[in-house]
């Protein structure tokens, strides 16, 4: 048997810019469906949101995203709660998302583009564990590790 495991993110009306973006960083393939392709009439306020969202890559890299519906009437929570005090990671976060590459430079790339717009938690640089490590929280809200194998 083989399984894979994606993340699936849940936007609040931003899931199109999100997968736009994370394309623009990662390279593939992206894949929307709206709300009203899916019968939705078009006058009516999720129309235009993503129901089922996607990016992905032949490098590995594969995301999946939505928009919760605005009836759900769910709060969005704080972006930038994670930091980074005394060597020690403090979150609130239910999840990071991480993204492990074999080369500084091709990390480092990712890093870049990840970064526009972005909290950095931990700046990309050498670590005690792998020749690169950062964090960030971006300008969605969504925080990433990445870091080179060691």
């Amino acid at each position: 048997m083989s399984i894979a495991t994606t993340a699936h993110l849940n936007f609040r009306g931003d899931a199109r810019p999100a997968l736009e973006f994370y394309r623009s960083v990662f390279g593939g393939r992206l894949t929307t469906v709206t709300y009203g392709d899916f019968g939705m009439p078009a006058e009516l306020p999720d129309a235009s949101r993503i129901v089922f969202g996607e990016v992905s890559a032949d490098n590995g890299f594969r995301i999946m995203a939505y928009d919760i519906p605005s009836q759900a009437g769910a709060e969005a929570g704080p972006a930038g709660t994670t930091r980074r005090e005394h060597g020690m990671t403090l979150t609130r976060e239910p999840f990071f998302l991480s993204v492990r590459g074999e080369t500084v430079a091709e990390v480092g790339d990712l890093w870049k583009k990840l970064s526009d717009g972005a909290v950095v938690v931990e700046e990309f640089g050498p670590a005690q564990w792998a020749p690169a490590f950062g964090i960030l929280t971006d300008r969605f809200g969504i925080t990433w590790i990445l870091d080179v194998a060691g």
